[in-house]
């Protein structure tokens, strides 16, 4: 079959055109002997730099992102969920292979030599074992070796870019000289001039939905956006004309993310995937304060910081999972939950089970019937900044400046919150509870140690 006659029949085509009632029957799983329930689809969609709350559904009124918000409403939303960094790497190499940043072998931004190394195992190789087929469109930012590959790390199929940014037309890396092309097919460079990177991304997605419904697939979509360069649709910019600067940039650049989810979704919709295949959205950490993001834009609620800093705001984000028909639908979980937990909660779906050391949990009790969080603590590491949780109790050390509210904070080099009682970390209860300070420093002295002989 052509690839033209694979994208004009699809799965709602062939059903029509099956010829026989009982053959639509069969195709659809409606009559006896059908073929066994396959193992669902899984689409991972990942944003970057997203602040936050920056989504309507929770809580942000000046945005408009219908999709996602949908996306929300025949799920379930996540009011605590963490990454493992706050910057985007060490956050990705989490987020695929079940592990903390440490033991993942990347603790900060790869480069053209530096990455995930190849021996950590990815969530698409576990799940091509399976009989899945694993494809990666958008920004893959965890090495940009042959070795450090997309297609070395278990996706059959890869375009995108490979290192942190990129101009969204030109496809150019300019964050530092010389500015140089970065877009990729597998492993070929690959020009496409003008083209606006995001649709490109929709785009890729779409086509591997037409040439794959047939079998169980993996679909990893981590858009580069709302990340600078700011470089959002024309029509969104018209939307928020009425917004201050720097919201009204970002913004924008939110609303073309969302348009471009809304796009994926329905493309699931109109091959009759939707209840085979479980989406998740997230973000990969905190909105950024950076020049390039004209020092701001995003929101983080009632959370302190920002990208950078392991504050609330810089680590935890929007999440959601939707599969109408096998989860609930419209649901909030308050439940402290982690990207590390994506990689045995999707296997665990899927029907794989990890054989290695991972720090992830499973999340499917809580995502079904609002089970308690599988995690006592939670444990970060950036340098020499670092941050604990047990309970309502955080303790963050050698934390650098951050913004709050509108104005640059001093670094705080011993920070003790209570996030129950105080979310956007406010006061600092160290002096009020010093043994908590003493209890959280051993357990991370202790989670250090670990990491450290375990990797």
């Amino acid at each position: 079959m052509t690839h033209q006659a694979r994208v004009v029949l699809n799965r709602r085509d062939f059903l029509r055109r099956a010829g026989t009632a009982a053959t639509a029957a069969l195709l659809s799983g409606q009559a006896q002997g059908a073929r066994p329930k396959r193992p669902p689809n899984v689409i991972l969609i990942l944003s970057d730099d997203q602040g936050a709350v920056d989504l309507r559904c929770y809580g942000s009124m000046d945005l408009h992102t219908p999709h996602l918000d949908a996306l929300a409403a025949r799920g379930v939303r996540f009011t605590q969920f963490y990454v493992g960094a706050p910057l985007c790497s060490p956050s990705r190499a989490a987020l695929l292979t079940g592990r903390c940043p440490q033991r993942a072998g990347l603790e900060t931004n790869a480069g053209d030599s530096t990455g995930l190394p190849p021996e950590q195992i990815t969530l698409a190789e576990v799940l091509r074992e399976r009989g899945y087929r694993a494809a990666i469109f958008g920004k893959w930012h965890l090495g940009g070796a042959p070795e450090l590959s997309p297609n070395a790390q278990g996706f059959d199929e890869f375009l995108g870019h490979k290192n942190g940014c990129i101009d969204n037309y030109s496809h150019f890396f300019y964050w530092s000289g010389p500015n140089r092309h970065d877009l990729w097919r597998d492993g070929n460079e690959i020009y496409e001039d003008g083209a606006y990177f995001p649709r490109m991304v929709t785009r890729e997605a779409c086509r591997f939905l037409e040439e794959h419904w047939e079998d169980p697939f993996f679909l990893y979509l981590p858009f580069n956006i709302p990340h600078y360069p700011i470089q959002p649709l024309l029509k969104y910019r018209k939307l928020y004309e009425a917004l201050e600067e720097p919201r009204r940039r970002y913004a924008a650049l939110v609303s073309t993310l969302d348009e471009q989810v809304g796009e994926v979704v329905a493309k699931v919709d109109a091959l009759g995937l939707r209840e085979e295949t479980i989406i998740v959205f997230l973000s990969d950490h905190g909105h950024s304060v950076e020049e390039r993001a004209f020092f701001g834009g995003g929101n983080s609620g009632p959370c302190r910081g920002h990208k950078f800093t392991l504050w609330e705001g810089g680590i935890r984000v929007p999440c959601i999972v939707s599969q109408p028909g096998a989860l609930p639908e419209g649901a909030v979980r308050d439940q402290v939950a982690t990207s590390l937990d994506w990689f045995p909660t999707l296997a665990g779906y899927c029907g794989a089970a990890p054989t290695h050391r991972i720090d992830g949990a499973d999340l499917a009790g809580v995502i079904a019937d609002d089970s308690s969080t599988p995690h006592e603590t939670l444990h970060w590491q950036l340098k020499e900044q670092w941050a604990a949780r047990e309970g309502a109790w955080k303790l963050l050390v050698n934390v650098p400046p951050s913004m709050l509210d509108g104005e640059e904070a001093p670094a705080e080099p011993l920070f003790l919150a209570n996030i129950e009682e105080d979310p956007g970390e406010r006061r600092n209860y160290a002096s009020e509870h010093p043994e908590m300070v003493e209890h959280l420093r051993a357990l991370h002295d202790a989670w250090v140690r670990d990491t450290q002989a375990n990797t």
